[in-house]
């Protein structure tokens, strides 16, 4: 045999090989109408999303298809591993408006922060993707709509709202492309979830839905989240380690990349919930719109945060009502030990027997080529000198103007054991009771639009160490105030 016939036998059988394993690994699809799925956004299909569920966990794998132009109202379903939700363009997953179907906490014994709408404990290998929908209903949910929020409606026991997605103790979890949102509590909760990307997302809440979180991390490790655009009343993205939770022990290695973010409370948001550590976290390259709060780091309990880059950013705020937590800090750190209240949720803020909790550390944060625009300035402070460490201000500018006719010359410390809120005057950087701070080539404008609180360009009370290179700004009344005070 010629070797020109040889390898043209070698060749064409790798290329039949190739084929067949292609064909062998291919994934099984099974559509959620094959098994009973109605799509009339009436008819609760739950039990068919659960069996084309089963089906595809009980075959090794498979995607489960939801397919257009079809609304598929469903009651709590429940997802496993191996299995992809595919949604294909104009199809939509709808939460069942009936609070009465949703009957499984959140939150474990904790039973007075939402229910679970999909959820899933232990999954590995689970997507959710495609060009279509699932909304979490949310209004449904809501009481009388107010002039900057709705009404939330009482309980007894078990808070009714449910969560869009809560996975427990997932591996290898990609969420990509959807809309998600619409939702009456949290929307993306991660619980010990490890090696995770949430990439392309459109996740769009009711701005006046209290509570209404985008995504939240909680004790979750090695998570991607990119590219995504979120509008969320309450947190668009809350790193934290709630307690109900706390053996799968630190949240750490967390980047967020390329996203756009507005939000009636803080955009981007490290506690308050932190009994554990927050550890190696990454915020670049990220738009935030209109936000009553930019980022922040709101310490309450006895963890520890630390090792946090926030980078190439721009920020822009302005102020809301007091239903919402912030008053217009586009840059924010606190450390206070959590108030003392007789809360729905009280008995699960303190370590187990505690009436009264302590706070930890926070260290090691770092700001860099961040643009701010806001009714309010930067705002550090701490129940005591040693509770901020080390924090860097490198080439951050500060533009203050008043846009809106709510009162400002206030800080909001909530939820903490001393006065909420603070009153005073604005200041572009506002200090107090830190360790070191160190600001390099940083700066403070102020607006045509100013107010007699504005005032300093730096105010620093009870700061260990504060070293300051290449400053430029004045205070908003420069023939009267003076620009630094000490």
């Amino acid at each position: 045999m010629s070797t020109f016939k040889t390898y043209f036998i070698v060749v064409l059988s790798f290329i039949c090989f190739s084929a067949a394993a292609q064909q062998g690994n291919r994934q099984k699809v099974f559509v959620v109408k094959d098994f009973g799925a109605v799509g009339d956004g009436k008819t609760d299909d739950a039990v068919a999303i659960q069996k084309a569920i089963d089906a595809a966990h009980a075959a090794g794998g498979g995607t489960v298809l939801f397919t257009a132009p079809f609304v598929y109202m469903a009651s709590p379903i429940t997802v496993k591993s191996n299995i992809e939700m595919h949604f294909q363009g104009g199809a939509k997953l709808l939460a069942n408006p009936d609070e009465k179907v949703y009957t499984k906490s959140a939150f474990r014994s904790n039973p007075g922060e939402g229910t679970i709408w999909i959820g899933g404990e232990n999954v590995e290998n689970f997507t959710i993707s495609g060009n279509g929908e699932i909304d979490g209903n949310g209004i449904s949910f809501m009481g009388a709509e107010l002039e900057d929020s709705y009404e939330l409606k009482p309980f007894n026991v078990l808070d009714p709202r449910p969560h869009v997605l809560t996975i427990v103790g997932g591996k290898n979890i990609r969420i990509r492309d959807v809309k998600i949102g619409n939702s009456a509590y949290w929307t993306v909760h991660l619980i010990g979830c490890d090696d995770v990307v949430i990439s392309g997302i459109t996740l769009i809440n009711s701005l006046k839905v209290r509570n209404s979180d985008g995504i939240d991390l909680d004790h979750s490790k090695n998570v991607r989240i990119s590219d995504c655009y979120i509008e969320s009343g309450d947190d668009c993205i809350c790193l934290k380690n709630r307690r109900e939770y706390e053996e799968f022990g630190v949240c750490e290695n967390i980047t967020v990349t390329n996203c756009t973010m507005t939000s009636r409370s803080c955009a981007i948001k490290i506690g308050s919930e932190n009994m554990d550590t927050i550890r190696q976290v990454l915020i670049d390259n990220c738009i935030i719109k209109k936000s009553n709060r930019g980022v922040g780091i709101q310490h309450r309990d006895e963890g520890v945060v630390m090792d946090v880059i926030f980078s190439n950013m721009i920020i822009e705020g302005h102020l809301f009502s007091d239903v919402w937590w912030g008053k217009a800090e586009p840059i924010y750190i606190t450390a206070y030990r959590r108030a003392k209240i007789n809360h729905k949720d009280a008995n699960w803020r303190f370590p187990k027997g505690a009436t009264e909790g302590k706070v930890g550390v926070v260290k090691n944060i770092y700001f860099s080529n961040i643009k701010c625009t806001s009714e309010n300035g930067v705002y550090v402070s701490a129940e005591s000198q040693d509770k901020i460490q080390n924090v860097v201000f490198d080439n951050v500018d500060v533009f203050i103007n008043k846009t809106t006719s709510i009162q400002g010359g206030i800080y909001d410390r909530r939820p903490t054991n001393v006065e909420g809120f603070v009153k005073g005057t604005t200041a572009g950087f506002y200090f107090d009771m830190v360790k070191k701070i160190v600001m390099r080539n940083c700066s403070v404008e102020w607006g045509d639009q100013k107010v007699n609180y504005f005032s300093n360009a730096i105010r620093s009370m009870n700061v260990g160490s504060l070293k300051n290179f290449g400053f430029s700004g004045t205070s908003a009344f420069p023939k009267t105030v003076p620009a630094i005070k000490q």
